[in-house]
C-alpha cells in the first residue's frame, strides 16, 4: 500500500486529480469508478477545470459509481446520480450512456446488483478506483461486518453512516435507509484502487487502515491484501498514524 501524505485537502485533491488525469491520457478508453460524499469534490473539480483548460477528453472514458441510495428516482436532487451531474458530469465532455450508477428505483434490486456486476465484467473492470473512508471503516456503503467476497448487494445503513450524511438531506429522516453498493469483493477486482482521507474525523480510520490487521469489523483493511492501493491524506487525517508506528 503506497501512502503520499500531503499539507491539506486541496493539496489531495489537486494530487488525487493528477493520478486520473495521468491514467487518462495513458489509457483514453479507461474505465473509472467513482465516489460521491464530500471527499472528492475538490478532486471533481480539478479534473473539471483541467478539461476547461487542457483539454483532456473523457469522450472515450467509462465511469461506474459506488453506489447509490434505495429509493429515489435519478432525477432527485439528494441521489448521486444528481450529485454525479452537478460535481463532474455536466462539467466534462462524456458522453452520457457512458456513465453508470446502480438503479436504486429498480424493480427487482437484487436483480439490479446482480445486473450491475455483470456490467462492470463486460466493460472490462475497473482501471481506477477513487475512495473515500468512513469513520468507521466502511468504503462504499459496506459497513462493518460485510464478508470481503460480498458483490454488490443492498445494504441497511447505519445510524452513523446516516447521520453523516444528513447534511446532504433537510432532516435524518430523509437520509434513506437503504442503498445499493459495489460489494468488497466488486471494489477488489478493479486494477487499482485510489483512497483519499482528509481531516481529524478520518484520522482513527486512517490509523486503522495503515497499521492494522485484515478485519470484517472494518471493512477498509480489506485493501490490505490490494497489490495497488495509494491512499492521499491530508496531515490532519495522518495525525494519529506515527503514534502507533
Amino acid at each position: 500500500m503506497k501512502t503520499i501524505s500531503v499539507s491539506n485537502e486541496k493539496e489531495m485533491s489537486r494530487k488525487a486529480a493528477e493520478i486520473i488525469i495521468a491514467l487518462i491520457r495513458e489509457n483514453p478508453n479507461a474505465v473509472l469508478g467513482l465516489a460521491t460524499g464530500g471527499t472528492p469534490e475538490g478532486t471533481y473539480r480539478a479534473l473539471a477545470l483541467d478539461h476547461q483548460k487542457n483539454k483532456t477528453t473523457y469522450r472515450s472514458v467509462r465511469t461506474v459509481n459506488l453506489d447509490e441510495y434505495v429509493g429515489l428516482d435519478a432525477n432527485d436532487p439528494n441521489s448521486y446520480h444528481a450529485y454525479m451531474e452537478e460535481h463532474l458530469f455536466r462539467h466534462i465532455d462524456i458522453p452520457q450512456d457512458q456513465h453508470f450508477l446502480p438503479n436504486g428505483s429498480a424493480e427487482s434490486l437484487e436483480a439490479e446488483c446482480r445486473r450491475y456486476d455483470r456490467m462492470i465484467e463486460r466493460l472490462g473492470g475497473i482501471d481506477l478506483q477513487l475512495l473515500g473512508i468512513g469513520e468507521n471503516g466502511h468504503i462504499g456503503f459496506n459497513e462493518p461486518g460485510t464478508p470481503f467476497q460480498t458483490a454488490t448487494h443492498v445494504v441497511t445503513l447505519t445510524e452513523s453512516t446516516r447521520r453523516a450524511n444528513a447534511r446532504y438531506f433537510e432532516n435524518i429522516d430523509e437520509v434513506p435507509a437503504q442503498a445499493i453498493t459495489m460489494g468488497i469483493s466488486t471494489i477488489l477486482k478493479s486494477k487499482a484502487i485510489l483512497l483519499l482521507a482528509s481531516g481529524e474525523k478520518k484520522a482513527d480510520a486512517v490509523r486503522r487502515l495503515l497499521t492494522e490487521t485484515q478485519n470484517t469489523d472494518f471493512p477498509a483493511s480489506s485493501l490490505i491484501a490490494h497489490p495497488n492501493v495509494t491512499v492521499i491524506a491530508d496531515r490532519e487525517a495522518m495525525s494519529r498514524v506515527h503514534l502507533y508506528q
